[in-house]
């Protein structure tokens, strides 16, 4: 007699409440005989609720306005309903998969037993029998696995996993209507190309959406289930040619079933495999701000406001189904873009970059670079985010150079000092003795064998304005001494300043100079503290995050009272003049009250301009990532222009300026608060009589550079 029909006629086939109840036959262990199992109650065939974690789903990024900007994913899922998924897909994947799905209950009795024979027969597992709900069973278990053994349970080829899936699927059919199981395989189910989910594979495969698909598309998805890995069409010619064949037995059998004519067969048949391999969604390279997309991901990874451990933030990124809402303002980001790309060209081998922040909120509304991101030598592309720091993809950034003046003039007015305060100085300074400079440990670290310069070997009476204007180095090394080193480093510190690779910052009596290599963000950042007098906010790019099921969580800046207002304001006073009196003079405003610094590192190894508006802030900097110390801004040719030197009014002064001009095109110009000139508008003991002092006669000659011999890096 044949095994195989003895069994059937053993078993018979009855359902009652889709539980099985008869006798199956079951090869046994290690042998060629067979087990017989008589009732439901001695296989526990019961039903047992499944947990069903939330699918992986794709985290959409927008900007300020809506707009997508950006995807994350750690499989590429898109999670639709049934109603948006066309009939004819679920017409074709129920004819290959499960015929009589509508019709048998959790398990498909007929399917069962021929599998089981066919298993009994052949010595193994050779055939699955599975129905879409025990497919979709097996899909939650191999979604919810996490460590390889987890991966390998839920895939091994034995009894005890067909049994429990059997009693899950019970469980499921219980919960659920068909409709809703059929719609939850649909978008569990792997279809290959890294596609998850019918509509992310209808995009995947055909560049449309899973509602659109046609007969042939329809038939080649539901023909990919079944081995996704060898008929996956991305990985080669024979494993598209299993495919259409694959294809077409799906079509036969629709046919075979009646659901299409013989013409519907034939004119789908005679198609080609049509497949697209459409470029996958998501990550930050595909983002059309790759920058600002690096960084948002950083925030959310590093920030425990997003959940306790890197894990769960990481999770809840790549699998979370979010829609993160965030502070880019578009017209902002192409202000941005414009103007670096007026001014830098991507193929130069200095790279600038640009961060835009709203005083008041941190908001980091732009952030920009001349090179496009990428790992391609050839395009001469960014491999890291040149606009930010260490914690938020960027690299070990630039020597800021006369920027970090501002520091040390906000300490002195901190300190009493009027505006027209200052004293004489010469073409030259050194320390006058080891202990005149303390680091905040309290070690003596002046250095009286060094001497610091003027770029141009101006001297004479300066005042906190002059000085500021010029950008004297002897000025500010003498204003350092007499304010102290280590007061200077905590006003720098209040306003946000670290070092972009995340070292302590380097604590010499240069400080002032702008030793320390720092970013766009973090030094946009500190200005815009001014701008918002004395209101430090820290760097926000996150204001709403919705989850998957609807809920929203909105996040508000973080800020604090860094300096007094009117501290503040007598800063941004002075640092008008730069623009009217200053080494700004030859480069011009923006039409509306601004306030900024340049900066040039020793021998033009760096150049930088940060400004603000009460407004907006923005910082920009200019180097050579390959080495700023070694492949220095002399005697090159920079977006099409020769230079002999760079300087911070070259380049990033006119960067800042054009792209302020657009980005606050139909923003009202706000004011800065009047100086408090009964505080800060008078001499002090230390007035002198103030001379008329020399005007710059060229942008080479508007920037007195700073000396970076103490405690220097390599970039």
């Amino acid at each position: 007699m044949d095994r195989g029909a003895g069994i059937l006629r053993l078993a018979g086939a009855a359902a009652a409440a889709g539980v099985l109840v008869a006798a199956i036959a079951l090869p046994a262990v290690g042998g060629a005989g067979a087990v017989f199992v008589n009732t439901a109650d001695e296989l526990n065939l019961k039903a047992m609720a499944l947990k069903e974690p939330p699918l992986a789903e794709k985290t959409t990024l927008l900007d300020s306005k809506g707009n997508e900007i950006g995807q994350f994913y750690e499989e590429y899922r898109e999670v639709v309903k049934l109603d948006e998924i066309s009939d004819v897909m679920k017409t074709a994947i129920i004819a290959i998969e499960d015929y009589r799905f509508y019709e048998h209950g959790a398990i498909d009795i007929e399917g069962t037993l021929r599998a089981l024979a066919k298993n009994l027969t052949s010595g193994g597992i050779s055939q699955g029998g599975s129905s879409i709900t025990q497919q979709y069973v097996k899909q939650v278990l191999l979604n919810s696995a996490v460590t390889e053994e987890e991966k390998a349970k839920a895939l091994e080829a034995s009894y005890a996993r067909k049994l429990n899936e059997l009693r899950y699927a019970m469980g499921v059919e219980e919960k659920y209507t068909k409709d809703e199981i059929l719609e939850k395989y649909l978008n569990i189910a792997y279809f290959g190309a890294s596609a998850n989910g019918v509509e992310a594979a209808a995009k995947r495969f055909f560049g449309v959406s899973a509602k659109d698909l046609d007969l042939a598309q329809a038939a080649t998805l539901a023909g990919a289930v079944q081995d996704p890995n060898r008929t996956d069409p991305n990985l080669g010619r024979k494993h598209r040619q299993r495919l259409l064949e694959r294809r077409n037995v799906v079509l036969n059998r629709m046919h075979e079933l009646g659901k299409i004519t013989d013409a519907e067969l034939k004119e789908a048949k005679a198609k080609k495999l049509g497949y697209k391999g459409t470029p996958l969604p998501g990550g930050c390279g595909a983002s059309p701000y790759p920058y600002y997309c690096m960084y948002v991901r950083a925030e959310i990874l590093n920030n425990p406001i997003f959940g306790k451990t890197k894990k769960q933030r990481t999770q809840l990124l790549n699998r979370g189904g979010l829609t993160i809402k965030t502070t880019l303002d578009p017209k902002m980001q192409r202000a941005a873009e414009r103007a670096i790309k007026k001014w830098v060209h991507a193929s130069d081998n200095p790279v600038a970059s640009e961060a835009l922040i709203e005083p008041g909120t941190g908001a980091i509304k732009a952030m920009a670079a001349s090179r496009t991101y990428g790992r391609s030598k050839k395009r001469n592309e960014m491999s890291y985010n040149v606009v930010a720091d260490a914690a938020h993809g960027g690299g070990v950034g630039f020597q800021a150079g006369s920027t970090f003046k501002v520091y040390t003039l906000l300490t002195g007015l901190k300190q009493g000092m009027k505006v027209n305060d200052g004293f004489s100085v010469g073409a030259g300074y050194r320390a006058p003795g080891y202990s005149t400079f303390k680091n905040c440990k309290g070690e003596n670290i002046g250095d009286p064998t060094h001497t610091v310069t003027n770029d141009e070997g101006s001297g004479g009476f300066k005042t906190l304005s002059t000085g500021t204007w010029g950008s004297v180095n002897t000025f500010f090394m003498k204003l350092e001494e007499k304010v102290g080193l280590c007061e200077t480093i905590k006003t720098a510190k209040s306003l946000g300043v670290k070092r972009s690779d995340g070292l302590p910052l380097q604590e010499y009596s240069t400080f002032t100079l702008g030793i320390n290599e720092m970013d766009p963000v973090t030094v946009a950042n500190s200005y815009a503290a001014i701008g918002a007098r004395g209101k430090y906010c820290a760097p926000m790019v996150v204001t709403e995050i919705t989850d998957r099921d609807g809920k929203v969580t909105k996040y508000e800046p973080k800020c604090k009272q860094a300096l007094d207002p009117e501290v503040a304001d007598a800063a941004a006073h002075i640092l008008e003049g730069v623009f009217t009196k200053g080494t700004m003079r030859g480069v011009g405003g923006i039409g509306r009250p601004a306030a900024g610094k340049t900066g040039t590192t020793d021998q033009q190894a760096t150049a930088w301009f940060a400004g603000f508006t009460p407004d907006l802030a923005g910082a920009v900097s200019i180097g050579d990532p390959r080495g700023s110390q070694r492949y220095k801004l002399n005697n090159v040719t920079i977006g099409g222009r020769y230079y002999p030197n760079v300087f911070g009014a070259s380049i990033p002064g006119p960067i800042w300026r054009d792209t302020m001009i657009a980005a606050l095109k139909g923003t009202e110009p706000t004011d800065f608060h009047p100086l408090n000139t009964s505080r800060f508008g008078g001499c002090g003991s230390s007035c002198a009589p103030v001379k008329r002092e020399r005007e710059p006669t060229a942008l080479h000659d508007i920037d007195s550079g700073t000396d970076t011999s103490v405690g220097t890096g390599q970039d």
